[in-house]
């Protein structure tokens, strides 16, 4: 019997929202990190979420795609609440998701094309040829040439292993794309192609885009809404103009110090 996607709630169902979290909290060994949190994922845009280290961004996401199950609260994906769901369930919803890890997580013993094939392996039932097409067609769509896909991770620059990475997270069509911290570690130019590079594949697929970022230059170049956690919560989301306006005196201080970006004056 094909599977059945779980029952969705009316209520928490949005087409302008593709994600929602609800109350979500979160400790560790007695520590809290996720406090009520709530954030709504905009469907299409691409939504960043900045904070300072240690704030949870990571631990959100890793509850967005069911890693981590809260202690409280809800996750719903198309209305679907995921920490609810049984393994099953929960890996066919997964499958809505794509991810592009920091640093791009490729796997060092593969070559260029392996790694941007391994998800069809894992997850199709497509023949080589086919696998091998969509290989090349990935990389294509990207700005890079056939010749690197015989090569290695170790053999590519920064940004060559975010674009590997990127194909590699888009070779099944996702719905969703998560991206840590995708600049980290790359030069001005390389970053402001990663940016680019964002940008094109949210305009072309209308791929709903999640990024966790520090960089504010970027987050203000390519967000289409920007929403900070602060101790666990989220203290103000909005598009980019709606932040630059904001009077909220963490959230200034916190873009300010970057020396990026001009907030108008209060």
């Amino acid at each position: 019997m094909p599977w059945q996607p779980p029952p969705e709630d009316p209520a928490l169902r949005s087409d302008r929202f593709a994600i929602r979290l609800r109350g979500l909290e979160k400790a560790f060994n007695g520590h809290p990190v996720l406090r009520g949190t709530d954030l709504d994922i905009e469907r299409g845009k691409i939504n960043t979420i900045i904070g300072g280290s240690g704030q949870g961004k990571s631990v959100l996401v890793k509850h967005v795609i069911g890693l981590l199950k809260p202690d409280r609260g809800h996750v719903f994906v198309d209305g679907v609440d995921i920490p609810s769901l049984a393994e099953y369930d929960l890996n066919q919803i997964r499958r809505k998701f794509g991810m592009l890890f920091q640093y791009a997580a490729l796997f060092d013993s593969l070559t260029v094309a392996e790694n941007i094939e391994f998800p069809l392996v894992e997850h199709s039932s497509l023949d080589r040829a086919e696998r091998a097409r969509l290989v090349r067609e990935g990389l294509a769509s990207l700005g890079l040439p056939e010749s690197l896909l015989e090569k290695y991770p170790a053999e590519l620059s920064g940004g060559q292993r975010k674009r590997v990475g990127l194909a590699r997270a888009l070779v099944l069509k996702p719905e969703i794309l998560l991206y840590d911290e995708p600049t980290t570690g790359l030069d001005p130019i390389a970053t402001q192609n990663v940016d680019d590079m964002i940008r094109d594949i949210s305009q072309q697929t209308r791929v709903t885009s999640v990024v966790i970022s520090h960089d504010m230059a970027s987050t203000f170049r390519i967000g289409d809404r920007i929403s900070m956690l602060h101790e666990g919560q989220i203290i103000e989301s909005g598009s980019p103009d709606e932040i630059r306006c904001s009077r909220d005196p963490v959230l200034r201080r916190f873009i300010e110090t970057s020396g990026a970006v001009q907030l108008e004056p209060l």
